[in-house]
């Protein structure tokens, strides 16, 4: 008898496009396992992520501004969804496999740091391996997670994953959907909490931007998809119109100058930075005090420089505040 998943797998072939991942085309996972009899592979993978730790964990990770006053303003969780729409918006459209660019765009910050690029940096710089939030979110989903068994994801997401900053070449164009998903999502949700914190107003934005894109965000946000779709539709590649990618690394360029270098914006970031790296150093000198489960990687041949990475990158950026307190500020003393 033919399974739900089999006939999800022959709708595939049918209804999408030619240049589409199918999931019965998949080069597998690390380790083999039986399918399921409902969901193909790459929903799989997507179901996996949903609901592992790391990924509930980017509700309390900082996107850009570090504890910002006020409910609004994007976090590492919220900018994951937005990647994640983005992308199936333009893979709905282009006839691609939208169960794997969702994947990708929910797996590919798993492995942020707290305090956004700035824990980033820390890391990169304290630990002798280096440290990349890409390679990280690999490494979660291949081995932090479950307790040191990894969630056993296809190639194709831990590709689309591993490969989604700009300088990245993922294998599919689900993968470059994400990829490019990810950078039009932070580039105009980080303006739009930008405007509502008072660095930048609409009128700010570089005429030649607006011109080409518009006005607004919102303007400027679908046009740059419709864009894509329309330049990519039927082609083995994901691309935009030379106007609108130029558009895209002008605004790019703007704000990282206005924005993600604002002394205003990142008043906060020494501080993370600093709070980081002392961590750091604390925990490769009591590397006792680290998770269990970590310390069974230790026991199986991972030097204790990257388990301290996994447990640092791993936490949210008010865990990471409440252990400096815990372990540097001094208690009250009270008389019992």
């Amino acid at each position: 008898m033919t399974t739900i998943r089999e006939n999800l797998e022959k709708w595939e072939e049918v209804y999408l496009s030619p240049y589409a991942a199918l999931s019965r085309n998949s080069l597998g996972r690390l380790k083999e396992e039986e399918p399921c009899d409902i969901r193909p592979v790459f929903q799989r993978d997507r179901d996996r992520i949903l609901h592992c730790k790391a990924f509930r964990r980017l509700k309390d990770k900082t996107q850009v501004f570090l504890t910002p006053e006020g409910d609004h303003y994007r976090t590492r969780l919220t900018h994951t969804l937005e990647v994640s729409q983005n992308a199936r918006t333009i893979a709905k459209a282009l006839r691609l496999n939208e169960d794997l660019v969702e994947a990708i765009a929910l797996g590919h910050d798993l492995g942020h740091t707290p305090f956004g690029h700035a824990g980033e940096r820390a890391l990169n710089r304290v630990c002798p391996f280096g440290f990349e939030h890409s390679e990280q979110s690999v490494r979660t989903v291949d081995i932090l997670e479950k307790d040191g068994q990894g969630l056993n994801l296809t190639f194709e997401v831990r590709d689309g994953i591993r490969n989604h900053q700009t300088k990245g070449n993922p294998a599919t164009l689900e993968g470059k959907i994400v990829r490019l998903s990810d950078k039009i999502a932070y580039i105009h949700h980080d303006c739009d909490d930008a405007v509502r914190a008072g660095i930048l107003r609409e009128e700010d934005i570089p005429a030649s931007v607006q011109e080409v894109a518009g006005r607004t965000t919102g303007e400027r946000l679908d046009h740059f998809i419709h864009d894509i779709v329309t330049n990519s539709f039927g082609r083995n590649d994901i691309c935009m119109s030379p106007p609108v990618e130029e558009a895209m690394k002008t605004l790019r360029a703007f704000m990282f100058e206005r924005v993600y270098t604002n002394k205003q914006a990142k008043s906060e970031e020494s501080k993370a930075e600093l709070l980081v790296e002392t961590l750091y150093d604390y925990y490769l000198h009591h590397i006792d005090k680290i998770s269990t489960e970590l310390l069974e990687l230790m026991e199986r041949g991972e030097a204790k420089e990257r388990i301290c990475c996994d447990y640092i990158g791993a936490m949210t950026d008010r865990f990471a505040i409440a252990q400096y307190e815990e372990i540097y500020i001094p208690k009250c003393w009270t008389v019992k």
